[in-house]
């Protein structure tokens, strides 16, 4: 059996990056909201996860995670998982979803705000299991400060929304997994960036690279991130077959309060895992980045501080790291929350 990626796979991967590079570069981050989208979608981006009757691909969650961890290594601003992923499974209906010229935003159950909601069209709130669906003039927007500038926080409020049929609870699950994706991504490139400053930057006459000191605590990360991966790609897997009963309804490990059907679900444990997982790694690597570069990592003028926010921000997206690690010990344990 090979559980490498195919070809095909890892070449949608490959455009995506070439995309990115060249419409996202780090300098487009302080000045555009939503650098490298019209070229995504001119890729197909957002239509990898559609049916084909709504102008999809059609492909599985596990065909995209390569493509979605290079937008977290490109560190793209925008609700890209809420309308690559999330909206494909909620709102499939919606027209031009595949062209990208209509994005979505989402707030999760358990968070007060919702990321990158004055650039969406539609709002999706999840609340008591359900997901209502929100029309961009019926909302009302009031910013909140958050700890990374190319991913805005907004309380949001509204006095007409419509309900969603889909189950919300494997549309969650599958959120977690692509944000557990994308922090993947943002500790690989943290990493690299990280590496390859400690093999110029030198102290004492060497470069620091070769201090034994150095040289662990970046081991450590490589070992995180490694570690993480795996679990992220098994997790969309069992997401992807788990049908409507992958997950449970109300919060899906995000509010901190799992409900009986997650707690007994594969698909839901291993969501949390992903999510868990990964996000410990981007944190180790954002500590390690911060530590290796010094007081220069701390300041605005140095493009690391992107990353930095990226990680921090993402970690507590649909799930702190705490909440899940909870989930998981009450699933193996087999305790109702």
């Amino acid at each position: 059996m090979n559980f490498g990626f195919s070809e095909d796979q890892l070449a949608l991967a490959t455009n995506v990056r070439d995309v990115l590079r060249t419409h996202c570069p780090p300098g487009s981050l302080r000045a555009e909201r939503r650098p490298g989208w019209e070229q995504l979608a001119a890729l197909g981006f957002f239509g990898l996860l559609l049916p084909e009757h709504a102008d999809g691909l059609g492909l599985r969650l596990v065909d995209v995670l390569p493509a979605l961890e290079e937008t977290g290594r490109a560190c793209l601003p925008g609700p890209v998982v809420e309308t690559a992923v999330v909206a494909p499974y909620l709102l499939a209906e919606v027209p031009k979803l595949a062209s990208g010229a209509v994005s979505v935003a989402v707030l999760p159950p358990g968070q007060a705000y919702a990321a990158d909601a004055d650039l969406a069209d539609l709002l999706v709130v999840v609340r008591d299991g359900r997901a209502r669906v929100v029309q961009r003039p019926d909302v009302r927007l009031t910013p909140r400060r958050g700890v990374d500038p190319c991913r805005p926080l907004f309380e949001v409020g509204f006095l007409r929304s419509e309900p969603l049929p889909a189950p919300v609870g494997p549309v969650l699950a599958r959120a977690m997994v692509a944000i557990a994706a994308q922090l993947v991504g943002v500790a690989r490139e943290l990493l690299s960036v990280t590496v390859g400053y400690a093999r110029v930057r030198t102290q004492f006459g060497a470069p620091i690279g070769s201090f034994q000191a150095v040289k662990h605590q970046l081991a450590d990360v490589a070992v995180a991130v490694e570690f993480a991966a795996p679990l992220v790609y098994r997790a969309a897997l069992t997401v992807e077959t788990s049908g409507s009963d992958g997950c449970a309804t109300d919060g899906c490990a995000t509010d901190g309060r799992a409900t009986d059907g997650f707690a007994s679900s594969g698909a839901g444990r291993d969501a949390s895992a992903a999510k868990a997982a990964a996000g410990e790694a981007a944190a180790l690597a954002a500590r390690a980045a911060l530590q290796i570069h010094g007081a220069i990592g701390y300041t605005e003028e140095l493009d690391l501080r992107f990353w930095l926010a990226r990680a921090w921000s993402l970690a507590a997206a649909y799930g702190t790291t705490a909440a899940h690690r909870e989930h998981l010990r009450n699933a193996i344990a087999g305790r109702r929350p």
